[in-house]
């Protein structure tokens, strides 16, 4: 095991390699940050994406950069079905 991955649990690691980071430090990032609190979570997800088209206008993304682009529509995703979804079905 790496010395990044020492003391997270399993599901921990799994998260670090969807989203970039776990689920609890993703919670903290969206919850604390001023587009959240001002605009709610559509706002949150849409810079998201936003940021990821342009992570595409590369014209030879190397792997450092696609995967990136890849662990932030991950974290999109999870905004989307974490703040929005949950609530419109609850």
């Amino acid at each position: 095991m790496r010395k990044a991955f020492e003391g997270l649990t399993t599901k921990e690691i799994r998260e670090v390699g969807m989203y970039g980071c776990t689920e609890a430090q993703m919670r903290e990032a969206v919850e604390s940050g001023s587009t959240f609190r001002f605009s709610g979570p559509a706002m949150v997800v849409a810079s998201m994406l936003s940021d990821a088209q342009e992570m595409m206008a590369c014209e030879q993304p190397d792997f450092n950069t696609i995967e990136d682009q890849r662990q932030l529509l991950n974290r999109a995703k999870f905004v989307l079905f974490t703040y929005i979804t949950d609530r419109e079905t609850a």
